[in-house]
């Protein structure tokens, strides 16, 4: 069935956590007032490494061909526990599961994964479904881990740094917290580390006058988005730690049910390099992980 346009659309494999993420994505579509499309895709092969792994791989995709419209129905019934009035459309597809999803993506409100964790060398060596979406998909990408099934009204956190892609970040972060009356945490690092460290603290820099300059900016943008949702209870922070660890402390702190980042599209040598607070909380956070992309 064609999927509506602004629908969430959540990608099954047959899993229990493809199916949760399933009933979660219900759950939030419900709140949201739109549809929910699922999508059964074959395996991303990404790079095989030896013929071992690409037999395995060959073999798991056989099987989940064959058990596709089974997968598909067990994922619609799932969804359907708590919301049978949802509209719920579905699909199976011989495209690989990441480019059907970030095709999808194109119209969708939000795309939802089933997922585990994520780590920079699996996303490298591997490749990885909810990696690739993640850092090319149009709209907000949901990585579902965690024990609620459902959409709470415990606190949601979000970091921003002023990037277009923090922005959006924000933007998703408050429509949702207004939909569940949940409150909000909204973050800012103020973390400075190695090199550039060293020179900075060789200079005479009134750290309390940048402190004072980021929080007024921190609350000014929470304001304005604070006035299209002003039933939303938001809270600002500003910590002197790396932004992953910044935020998985709130979300620990606050019993959040929910975490939201932008990210601008990164490839994986680059994260890997780097470092990425998307990649880092994709693979520690114990929550569900929302990823924004600004404006191209």
């Amino acid at each position: 069935m064609i999927h509506s346009t602004d629908a969430i659309v959540v990608g099954v494999d047959g899993s229990d956590t493809a199916k949760d993420a399933a009933r979660w994505a219900a759950g939030l579509a419900a709140r949201l007032g739109t549809s929910l499309h699922i999508v059964h895709a074959m395996p991303s092969i990404g790079h095989n490494l030896t013929d071992t792994v690409g037999a395995i791989r060959m073999a798991i995709m056989s099987y989940q061909r064959d058990w596709a419209d089974i997968i598909v129905r067990a994922a619609t019934d799932a969804a359907r526990e708590l919301h049978p009035n949802l509209v719920v459309t579905t699909e199976s597809t011989t495209t690989p599961a990441d480019e059907a999803l970030i095709d999808l993506a194109r119209s969708a409100r939000m795309i939802v994964i089933g997922n585990s964790d994520v780590t920079t060398a699996g996303a490298l060596l591997l490749g990885s479904a909810t990696f690739a979406v993640a850092t090319h998909a149009p709209c907000p990408v949901v990585a579902w881990r965690g024990r609620h099934t459902s959409p709470t009204s415990q606190p949601i956190v979000v970091g921003t740094d002023g990037t277009d892609s923090s922005t959006a970040a924000l933007e998703s972060a408050f429509e949702i917290a207004d939909r569940l009356d949940a409150k909000l945490a909204v973050v800012r690092s103020l973390s400075v580390s190695g090199p550039v460290a060293r020179v900075l603290s060789q200079l005479l820099i009134d750290w309390d006058a940048v402190e004072v300059a980021e929080w007024t900016h921190l609350t000014e943008i929470v304001d304005q988005c604070n006035k299209r949702y002003p039933r939303v209870s938001a809270s600002c922070f500003i910590e002197p730690l790396k932004p992953s660890v910044a935020l998985l402390n709130r979300v620990d702190a606050d019993g959040a049910q929910l975490v939201v980042v932008g990210s601008r599209g990164r490839n994986a040598l680059t994260s890997a390099v780097l470092g990425s607070t998307a990649v880092n909380l994709l693979h520690h956070a114990t929550v569900p992980v929302m990823i924004c992309r600004g404006a191209e």
